[in-house]
């Protein structure tokens, strides 16, 4: 599977609390921790051949030909004069084990050639080498390693062909010069289950064959990578009977666009859609563009997800500087994604879909994103006074608000209302510290505290040298401290208690002032301070 650039467009809004409906306390709020939930469709880019789609035409009886056609559109079959390759297998290694069944022999660039016995020889850069004389001798780099009547191997991994190892600096590159055909064998293997349908696995030879001779590698000791830079190669070691055959059937065989061999970009499976190349890439190609796959939807990663991913998760993988707080993406025509915006304490920032994806494990750029938030309030609820909560649960069914008084068992605090873009909204009636979270089918949001203050009220006096007020609920016996201001801070100048009713007196000297009264946090309450009252003397 090819590997690509993509990119996932997104706008977010973080929502902050506020009072939506008439008596609700409004509470400011910050966002709180998100989570996102990814479900998505394929796997891979998306563009040129899907191998599940090839696989469901060779099975309803399509030829290779008809699906090399149909997902490069206005290309042709044609013929290759290319006879061999040099693929990178190991680069910057120190040592490396080339090894056979049989004797095998290695010629240096002096043109020496030693003959070697069967079993493995560990080359390094300061190799020797044996000589008629019984001498070992140094030998002129670089060694190139012949087989015998049975296969090279390196490393333990068996290839056709041979291979030359030579310096690179201190270290040592060793490529492997092979026969096409024997390069695709060792490729399509890898690409394609070798029991698939011949005309898919034909399909797969051709199209690999292709891609490796429209991307050869440029200034440099070798054509192509052994790895998804170029295509996954897997030797000798990785060949099947039904893939070689596929191979051989379509020996020399590529696929051709305006006289010149097309970049035959695959992929696993598309989700229903292939994706044009302008889409993910950027780049309009004239054979690369999206076609409608019918046929993928025997791919077991036609739909997936969805995938809970922690918005902190998110910011450490991609390395977001700023807590993420939302996320969103606006489609292609072909459904994936461009580039996602993720919305940041410190404001949007976007990123390629291509690297949101490898970050963060996705199997493909065609996703939506689903977003649970539940955000913070500022400062503590009142005893006995409705809240609002507020989030956001985008993209996602049925968000209901749910509480906990221990964080184990959960149960509904009752509906959420939800705006257009989003954000919901839900009022709660705490009179105790609680916890808070927005639930969807198979996922919550991280869960907030809710701080639940007890309820003070100072009244105005009624007779000289009292001051007094009620406590809500009712806390018998609890300290309750009486503060006037002064200046610009705060001086406790009576202290009393609770009666059994929930009110209190103290006595003390009245002066014309600003007054509050204190009760200490108790019972699952978190500290009470009543509003100011002003007295005048």
């Amino acid at each position: 599977m090819r590997p690509t650039v993509l990119i996932l467009v997104a706008t977010a809004v973080a929502v902050t609390g506020s009072a939506r409906a008439g008596g609700a306390q409004q509470a400011q709020a910050t966002p709180g921790d998100a989570v996102f939930l990814v479900s998505g469709r394929g796997w891979g880019h998306g563009v040129g051949m899907s191998q599940y789609g090839a696989y469901g035409m060779a099975k309803a009886g399509s030829s290779y030909a008809q699906i090399l056609a149909y997902y490069y559109a206005g290309t042709k079959l044609g013929h290759t004069s290319t006879d061999h390759v040099r693929v990178l297998l190991a680069e910057g290694r120190p040592a490396v084990t080339v090894s056979s069944t049989l004797s095998y022999s290695v010629v240096d660039a002096a043109g020496t050639k030693t003959k070697l016995p069967a079993g493995p020889l560990v080359v390094r850069p300061k190799t020797k080498l044996p000589s008629p004389t019984g001498q070992a001798v140094k030998p002129t780099w670089p060694l190139s390693f012949r087989a015998g009547k049975a296969p090279l191997s390196l490393d333990g991994r068996l290839y056709r062909g041979t291979l030359e190892v030579s310096l690179q600096g201190t270290f040592l590159r060793v490529v492997n010069n092979v026969r096409i055909e024997d390069y695709v064998q060792g490729v399509v293997s890898g690409e394609m289950p070798h029991t698939w349908p011949l005309e898919a696995l034909k399909a797969q030879a051709v199209a690999a064959r292709s891609y490796a001779l429209a991307n050869l590698v440029k200034g440099k000791p070798y054509d192509l990578y052994s790895d998804p830079r170029s295509q996954v190669y897997l030797g000798l070691s990785g060949e099947k009977a039904e893939t070689t055959a596929a191979v051989q059937a379509t020996a020399g065989q590529v696929v051709l666009y305006g006289g010149r061999i097309a970049s035959t970009l695959y992929f696993s499976s598309s989700g229903g859609r292939t994706a044009s190349s302008a889409d993910v890439f950027g780049v309009s190609v004239p054979y690369l563009v999206s076609r409608p796959d019918p046929w993928d939807k025997l791919s077991p990663y036609h739909h997936w997800g969805p995938l809970v991913i922690p918005a902190r998760t998110a910011q450490s993988k991609l390395d977001v500087a700023n807590r993420i707080v939302d996320a969103s993406g606006v489609p292609t025509p072909s459904g994936r994604l461009r580039t996602v915006t993720f919305e940041t304490t410190a404001g949007p920032t976007s990123i390629p879909a291509a690297l949101v994806r490898t970050s963060l494990g996705l199997r493909s750029t065609w996703i939506s994103i689903g977003v649970l938030r539940l955000d913070r309030p500022t400062g503590a609820a009142v005893y006995g006074s409705p809240l609002e909560l507020s989030g956001l649960a985008r993209g996602l069914r049925l968000p209901q608000l749910a509480t906990s008084s221990d964080g184990v068992s959960w149960k509904s605090a009752g509906p959420l209302t939800r705006g257009s873009n989003g954000a919901v909204w839900g009022e709660v009636t705490p009179t105790a510290s609680m916890r808070y979270r927005i639930e969807v089918n198979g996922a919550a949001s991280p869960a907030i505290l809710v701080s639940v203050a007890s309820r003070v009220r100072l009244t105005q006096p009624t007779e000289p040298g009292f001051l007094g007020g009620t406590v809500r609920p009712k806390l018998a016996g609890d300290p309750v401290a009486i503060e006037r201001l002064l200046g610009t801070s705060w001086a406790q100048v009576a202290k009393t208690v609770v009666g059994a009713s929930g009110s209190f007196q103290a006595r003390m000297r009245l002066v014309t002032g600003s007054y509050r009264a204190r009760v200490a946090p108790a019972s699952g309450l978190s500290e009470g301070l009543s509003p100011t009252l002003t007295v005048a003397g």
